[in-house]
Order: structure tokens, then sequence, then C-alpha cells
């Protein structure tokens, strides 16, 4: 008896289970694809314990993502490993991020005077409450911009330069002249998710993953009517995809280039960190967009022992990825392989309450699912009417101890 679903959402893994299509590949596949039918060289181990995600994001430990998990109750099924440490790249050095006032203090990011000038700012965000005007020092923080807010510390361009890329994570300077309660917020959600692990970085990062592509049905008027996955057709109201499901529904809004890189190492000056971001903003490269640098190895169970792979992506200005990531790539020290791509970003443009399907935007350069995750809860929102809930129990969500 054939049974019709309500909604089929597209894609098996972590990632597509809650936004859907990202594909991750073992070894072998990830050789074939950008090598052809070359046999993949010894020194790299074996191709069965390598375990790629081609578009891989580290989680916020508070964030939105995790809350979403816990939710629907995935995180029952997950193992999350929290990531080692987050960094920025400032003046041709890798440094670690300072989100809290002590952390200010010690780093080496600043001279002294500006280290109590950041500090002041730190204290003033940590203790920043919206329901308590005893903390607001007269600042209507809906109302005065990032860069208004900024300007009453005195922060160089080089301290606004880390805060806001590598700690309030935005992508670009638009921010500092919009109201600066989100960017706030922003920095908060990383301080709290720095204290949540007590590990050196904000993020989460799950073990595992695969994923596999289906195809969708649709019937004579164009609506979705269900899914067909080797020979089996499930019917259903509505289908929830990304772009590369349904090109003929989405257009491009641009482009990444990524290089994904084999190493025996972990990134230099990182503290030998088994997993990494470093965010290198767009002034220090005099870039349109920050670069993003992704590291996990062995630990995560992605790569052979004492293997570790690293990503280096940014939005693509040019057609040469292998120019435009230099600046990251020589920060990885000694490379064994390293595979070049350029992939483009859709957005849809069909009428979803015409042809029932609900696509997602493609995702972006960075390496955290700060800003995708936004497009899930829009997507919740537009399937079922509902305003997604978020007030759940973090601890339900927690990070494996290192073996």
């Amino acid at each position: 008896m054939d049974e019709e679903y309500d909604v089929i959402v597209l894609g098996t893994g972590l990632k597509e289970c809650i936004l859907s299509g990202l594909l991750s590949v073992d070894g072998l596949k990830l050789w074939k694809r950008f090598r052809g039918n070359d046999k993949p060289p010894e020194h790299l181990g074996s191709s069965k314990e390598y375990n790629v995600d081609m578009i891989p994001k580290f989680m916020m430990a508070n964030g939105t993502l995790v809350r979403v998990l816990i939710h629907t109750n995935v995180t029952k099924y997950l193992n999350f490993k929290a990531v080692d440490g987050s960094f920025v790249y400032n003046k041709g050095k890798i440094y670690k991020v300072p989100a809290t006032d002590v952390e200010a203090l010690k780093s080496p990011l600043m001279g002294l005077l500006e280290k109590r000038r950041a500090r002041k700012f730190f204290i003033y965000v940590q203790d920043y409450e919206e329901s308590n005007p005893k903390t607001h020092e007269g600042l209507d923080l809906n109302k005065v911009t990032a860069r208004e807010l900024i300007s009453k510390f005195s922060l160089d361009d080089n301290t606004i330069d880390f805060i806001g890329h590598a700690l309030a994570l935005h992508r670009d300077d638009q921010y500092l002249d919009e109201p600066a309660m989100d960017f706030v917020i922003r920095m908060k959600l990383y301080a709290e998710s720095l204290a949540r692990f007590q590990s050196g970085s904000p993020y989460i990062y799950p073990l595992y993953g695969l994923g596999e592509l289906p195809q969708v049905e649709f019937d004579d008027n164009g609506k979705a009517i269900g899914v067909t996955s080797e020979g089996e057709m499930a019917k259903c109201k509505k289908v929830v995809c990304d772009p590369s499901y349904l090109p003929n529904k989405v257009r491009k809004v641009g482009r990444v280039a990524r290089a994904i890189c084999i190493m025996s190492h972990p990134i230099p000056n990182t503290s030998d960190s088994h997993s990494v971001q470093v965010i290198l903003p767009q002034k220090q490269l005099e870039r349109k967009s920050d670069m993003y640098l992704f590291c996990c190895s062995y630990s995560h169970n992605v790569a052979p022992k004492e293997k570790y792979i690293a990503f280096v992506s940014t939005e693509a200005e040019t057609d040469h990825p292998e120019i435009e990531l230099k600046p990251g790539i020589e920060l990885l020290g000694p490379v064994e392989e390293t595979f070049f791509d350029i992939y483009d970003v859709y957005e849809p443009i069909n009428k979803h309450d015409e042809d029932n399907s609900y696509i997602s935007t493609s995702y972006d350069a960075s390496t955290h699912f700060e800003s995708t995750v936004q497009d899930v809860i829009s997507m919740y929102t537009r399937i079922t009417g509902k305003v997604l809930d978020l007030s759940v129990d973090l601890s339900a969500a927690s990070a494996a101890a290192e073996e």
C-alpha cells in the first residue's frame, strides 16, 4: 500500500537532515572527482578512512543550528567533538581570537593601551542585557549603529577587523552601519559558546557523515508529488531540497572558490589544533570578501591516522582559485595533495505555493553555520506557517571527550 507523506526532505547526513543536500565523499570518490582514474598514492593512507564533507562547516556550541538539532531530537543520533581553536589572520600572522575581557588583556593582537580599550568593550558586551537598561550605558542598540558603538570605546581598525569578522562572524563590513544590537548579540553568542566546552573555540563538529541524490517527481500541473530513489517512489505533498535537485528553479548569484588540502600535520601557529577555523578578514587581503580556513583530522574520524584535511574558501572574484586562495594555502605549511574547485551559489526563484517545492540557498564560503541556518528557519516558517520556538535545553548536545 502506497503511503503519502506531508513533507519529504532530500538528503540523509547531518547537514542533509537540517539543510539538505551536502554530499560527503570517501577518499576514492574525492580522488576520482578531481584526478580522474589515477590511483591515489599510498602515502595518503586508506581511502575508506576518508570521509570528507565537500562544504564543511562548524557549529556554534550555543548557536541556532544546535538548538534546531535538539528541537528535532537529532542529537540522540549524533556524536559531536569540540573544535580545538578559533583564529584570525592579521598582518600576515595567525592569532587566537580573544573573546572575553581576560583574553583581551593577554592577546598579542593588540598593544597595551588598545588591550585596555578592548577589555572595556568586552565587559560592556558581556554585561549587556536587553531587558536591563542599567547595562545599556544610555545607548539604544536598536538605533545606534555598530560603528557608533565601537567609536565610544575608541577601538582601532585592526581591533574592529577581528571583532567584526572573527568574533561577530560578519562576512563583510556592511554591519558597521546597521543597528548595533545584532553585532552585540553575535559577540555574546561567541563568548557563551566558547565557555560551554572550555575547548579553546566556540565551535563543535559532528563525527562522520554521508549523503545520496534522489529524484524529485512532478505531476502534469508542475506540482511536486514525490521522490524516487533506487527505483522506489515515495509520494508527498511538499519537497524540501537544495538547488542541485531542481536546477531549473534557481538562479546563480555568485561563486565560491575553494581548495581541499591533505596534510600530515596541523596548521602551523594554531597550538597543534586537530580542528580549527581561521578567518582572514577582507581588509587584511585587500579583497571584497573574507577568506576562511577550515581544518579537521583523524580525531574527527574524517581521515586516516595522522592525516589532516584543510579547506580554504572564499567568494570567487576571478576564474583562478589557485591564485585567489594563495594567502590561505600559504598558512598551511607543507601540503601533500591540493584539489582546486569553483562552485556556483544559487538561490530559489520558484513560487513554492505553486509547485510545492521548498529550495534552500546554496552554501556560502564561510566555515560556520551561523549564516546558513537562518535559511533553515525561514524555510521552516514557509513550509509550516509557524514560527520555530528554539527555547531548548542546550545540555542535550554534548561534545565527546578526547581519547
